[in-house]
Order: structure tokens, then sequence, then C-alpha cells
């Protein structure tokens, strides 16, 4: 059985990459799931080949989904309590 071509495995890679978009952008980490996003598009852009294939696995790599934080990017005063007065 002769391995996938890299314009077969590509798409199911790239929606792997926007699963885990999801994923950072739901633990609050908008802008690094906003520079993920747009890394997968360049290389999803380009030629669909074995160099796009290994640069989307990278991508998953590097932002593995158990490593995601969950604690929310500093949004200045946006979640300063209300008082009563």
């Amino acid at each position: 059985m002769e391995p996938n071509s890299a314009s077969e495995d590509l798409p199911a890679l790239y929606r792997a990459v926007l699963d885990r978009v999801a994923e950072i952008a739901a633990s609050g980490r908008r802008s690094l799931a906003n520079e993920v996003r747009a890394e997968a598009i360049r290389i999803y852009s380009r030629a669909w080949d074995d160099r796009a294939r290994r640069e989307l696995q990278a991508l998953l790599r590097r932002h593995p989904g158990d490593d995601v934080e969950t604690r929310p990017e500093a949004r200045g005063n946006r979640h300063r309590p209300v008082s009563a007065t």
C-alpha cells in the first residue's frame, strides 16, 4: 500500500490546524490563534506538495492541543467589576 500524496493529505491536515486554532481561540489566546491561522493559510494557499504537508505537520507540532493555556489574554479594563452606586 503506497502512502497518500500530499494533495490527498493536505485538506485533512489543514482542517486539523483549523480545529487547533479554534481550541487556542477558545482558551482566550486570540492573537496566537490569528497567527497560527495566518500561517496555515499561507502554507495551504501555495502548491500542494510534500513541503506544504511537512509545514502543516510542523505547525501542529508547534501548537499541541494539550499545551494550550487556559488563561485568557489581558484585555485592559474589559473585565473590570461593576460597582453599584
